[in-house]
């Protein structure tokens, strides 16, 4: 008689691990006690009825390569819902097969996946199917009914993750006056909808921001923390739901690691935000043009009214574009002494042509733009001459030019 070798027994234990899940619950339930003949009879008679349905559901059921692969998919969907539902415990599966139909095994391993498959694969809204599993999904499913249980709980872990950055985007979203569909309309990140989130909340804000009042938050932290980037506190907010707190504080964590760029004032904030590599995208704020526009019109406004001190003629214009030309202060008067002084800063320090127009060109309102250029530009092409002259050593000349062209006080 043979005696087996430790190669043989190593053999024959390999073999046995090969076995599906399924059989090895089967054969627990029976050789314990746990699965009745009358239950093994029905499992003989529903298995070949759910090859057939699966058989049809992915291909053809009148084909023998569909259903040799649909005798594979019902045996691996039976084993995904048994070994998921019982953590490899043989008894607790066995006790399953025995309390619960074959079918039923079958189709809640396929409700799994399903769920799976239609769970969110990146944390971008505008990438989302919220329609839940479709036909269109069920190449897919078919790969997943033949893989093992390892590989549903990798991509479950990992898909799950991104649900819960979704969900908590979606928590702030809501929180601030927005819903999901404002997001997958805007096509935008769930970290960059949680980092402004973090941001705004903090700042006791309602509402999320669009792009005049993201700046206007920047504006705040930068005149608060300008100095001290790691005094900046974000905490989390109050009533957040505790499945989101993980992934809201990693996010958390980074928009303290973003804070010193943030903070730094020599920066302007949309070209940190949306210029910047690393950060176009890293925040989000309402895409709102009208606004947008009403907004620079505003600030517009604001800084040509403080520097025209509302005047519009044009002797005091050019009195403000060459003061600016110089690199003086903003003036749209100048007396005697001031205008020789200006003239004298001209001399020696040149005239920045460019300085003017591009005021002119940010700050004038739009109407009259051109006309305040064109202004400026026939100004300067004959006074230029004039007010840089090394010849006229008494500033005659100059003086007499700008008290007819620009504005200056008599004495």
């Amino acid at each position: 008689m043979h005696k087996p070798s430790h190669q043989d027994l190593d053999l024959g234990v390999a073999i046995y691990d090969q076995r599906t899940f399924f059989e090895k619950a089967l054969q627990f339930g029976m050789a314990h006690g746990i699965i009745s003949q009358e239950k093994l009879d029905a499992i003989c008679v529903d298995a070949p009825k759910g090859m057939v349905q699966i058989a049809r559901y992915f291909g053809n059921e009148n084909l023998r390569p569909d259903i040799e692969l649909a005798r594979h998919r019902i045996v691996n969907l039976v084993s995904l819902c048994l070994e998921h539902s019982s953590g490899g415990n043989l008894a607790r599966a066995a006790q399953s097969l025995q309390d619960h139909s074959f079918m039923s095994r079958s189709k809640t391993a396929s409700d799994m996946l399903k769920a799976l498959i239609a769970m969110p694969q990146n944390t971008h809204f505008g990438m989302h199917d919220s329609a839940g599993f479709q036909d269109e999904h069920i190449p897919i499913l078919a790969k997943w009914s033949l893989r093992p249980l390892a590989d549903y709980q990798a991509e479950l872990l990992a898909r799950s993750q991104i649900a819960n950055t979704v969900g908590a985007a979606t928590w702030f979203a809501q929180e601030l006056g927005l819903e999901q569909t404002d997001l997958e309309e805007a096509g935008t990140d769930a970290e960059a909808v949680i980092r402004t989130g973090l941001l705004a909340l903090a700042l006791r804000r309602s509402e999320m921001p669009d792009w005049p009042m993201f700046e206007k938050m920047v504006g705040a932290l930068r005149k608060s923390f300008a100095n001290e980037p790691d005094m900046v506190s974000v905490p989390l907010p109050k009533g957040l739901p505790s499945e989101y707190k993980e992934v809201v504080e990693r996010v958390k964590d980074s928009v303290l690691e973003d804070m010193p760029r943030i903070l730094d004032a020599q920066v302007l904030p949309r070209k940190l935000f949306d210029q910047t590599a690393g950060f176009v995208g890293r925040y989000f704020w309402i895409e709102d043009l009208q606004a947008e526009v009403e907004h620079i019109e505003r600030q517009i406004s604001k800084t040509w009214d403080k520097a025209a001190g509302g005047h519009s003629d044009e002797s005091s214009l050019l009195t403000l574009f060459l003061s600016i030309a110089a690199g003086s202060p903003q003036r749209t008067l100048l007396t005697e002494k001031t205008a020789t002084t200006l003239v004298r800063k001209l001399r020696k320090s040149g005239l920045n042509h460019q300085a003017a127009r591009d005021f002119i060109q940010e700050h004038a309102p739009i109407h009259a733009c051109a006309d305040y250029v064109s202004l400026w530009d026939n100004f300067i092409e004959e006074a230029e001459a004039v007010l840089l002259s090394d010849f006229d050593y008494q500033l005659h000349d100059a003086l007499a030019l700008l008290r007819r062209e620009c504005n200056v006080a008599s004495k």
